[in-house]
Parts: structure tokens; C-alpha cells; sequence
């Protein structure tokens, strides 16, 4: 006999990000109108959809904010970060996939949320970039898979 749990399940908000490499450089976007971080340096990312893999998604991203298109295998598996924002009730799972080639010429898809996208050279970083982001950036490097942050 099965017996009904009302419980509602534990819910997480999964994202998909992509660093975008050209040798010693990467891509980077300052947001603005998102209500988000707006002002500060962040990757291509976005949060993955009902039926969709990360993979799925940050395909999508990249195509929608960036121009470009990226195949299955552009993309390494680097990081996966367990966050939880400070102040608001909610979790993330956060997956940082790594890319060195794509189809396609880089070019800000969505200005409206995007005043600026440009490479900065990885160890001449943006002061404004979101602090998160600059974590899983320094753990990819250091060759860490797993991380958590806001706890």
C-alpha cells in the first residue's frame, strides 16, 4: 500500500554557465536591467528550463546571448557549485562548463542585459566581478570539481 506524502519536496534553481576561452583569455558581460548583480561582470549562463539538460541549456544561452554556437563537445564539465544567496530563501546548482571552440563570431545578442561583453585576460580579472563567479573561476583552475558557497 502506497500512503500519500503531502510534503512538499526540497526545490533547487539549476543554472548553467560557460567559460569561453581564447588562450589566456575569457569572456566575460557586464549585466544591467535584471535586477541581478546589474553592474558586475558574470559569464553566459542562464537557468535551465523543464526538460532540458545543462548541456541543453547552455547551448541555448550561449546562442541567445552571445551569438555563437557552441556542440556537445565544445564543452568540458569543470565545476559544480552548491550556492545559496544571502538573504534570499532559495539554492542553487550551479554547473560551469569550459569551451575553447564554437561556430559563429562573438557578439552581444542582448544588450538590454548586457552593456558590455568582452575577454579579460584570467589573471587580470574585473574588481567587479561577481564574487561567486570569481570563486568557481579560481577553483576551475585549481582543478576543484565541487564547492559551496553562501553557506
Amino acid at each position: 500500500m502506497h500512503i500519500a506524502n503531502n510534503k512538499e519536496r526540497h526545490r533547487i534553481i539549476p543554472a548553467s554557465y560557460v567559460i569561453l576561452r581564447d588562450g589566456n583569455k575569457i569572456l566575460l558581460q557586464r549585466r544591467c536591467n535584471t535586477g541581478y548583480e546589474d553592474g558586475n561582470y558574470g559569464l553566459v549562463s542562464g537557468h535551465v528550463e523543464a526538460g532540458e539538460t545543462y548541456m541543453q541549456a547552455i547551448i541555448r544561452e550561449t546562442k541567445e546571448e552571445a551569438g555563437i554556437v557552441l556542440h556537445p563537445g565544445d564543452l568540458r564539465f569543470a565545476h559544480f557549485m552548491h550556492r545559496k544567496d544571502k538573504g534570499e530563501d532559495n539554492e542553487r546548482a550551479d554547473i560551469f562548463f569550459v569551451a575553447t571552440s564554437w561556430d559563429g563570431e562573438v557578439e552581444n545578442i542582448e544588450p538590454n542585459k548586457c552593456d558590455d561583453l568582452s575577454w579579460f585576460d584570467k589573471n587580470n580579472l574585473p574588481e567587479n566581478l561577481i564574487p561567486y563567479i570569481h570563486k568557481a573561476l579560481r577553483h576551475i583552475d585549481e582543478g576543484i570539481m565541487y564547492s559551496e558557497y553562501g553557506w
